[in-house]
């Protein structure tokens, strides 16, 4: 596969709101598995595709129980509250503490284009709200406490 390039603060397309993915093609699993390779590379527990210059909603999170790919995630639930130090490949040597909610439900597609759920907490959680921000044009830091 192939390591892409991580976009860095400044680039528009990390401000810019993605679009849904329409349909699961053999180009969208290509480009998942780079962006897998990518966060990888780069010792990143998550990549969204606009980091790599992708406008569409996917992302990838892994925080050491493997691989969890989400496409067009959306948050349908969430509780609790807490703060945490949170960094940024597209931020290199950045890092602010950020409020998240603390449990969130997220509804979205696999890879193979089945419906799923997850009940997050703690840093998978935290991971989640952080990736489906870029999907937002939002970044961490302008949520720094």
């Amino acid at each position: 596969m192939a390591i892409l390039s991580i976009r860095t603060i400044g680039d528009p397309v990390l401000r810019t709101e993605t679009k849904p993915v329409d349909e699961i093609t053999d180009q969208t699993k290509k480009l998942i598995e780079n962006m897998k390779d990518t966060m990888y590379d780069a010792s990143g527990v998550g990549l969204a595709a606009p980091q790599v210059g992708i406008s569409k909603q996917i992302i990838i999170v892994d925080v050491g129980d493997g691989p969890l790919t989400l496409i067009n995630p959306e948050i349908v639930d969430s509780s609790g509250a807490e703060i945490d130090e949170e960094g940024c490949l597209s931020i290199p040597g950045e890092n602010g503490k950020v409020e998240r909610a603390s449990k969130i439900v997220v509804e979205a597609l696999n890879s193979d284009g089945e419906e799923v759920e997850i009940e997050a907490e703690g840093l998978l959680a935290r991971a989640l709200q952080h990736e489906i921000d870029h999907l937002e044009g939002t970044l961490f830091v302008d949520k720094v406490k």
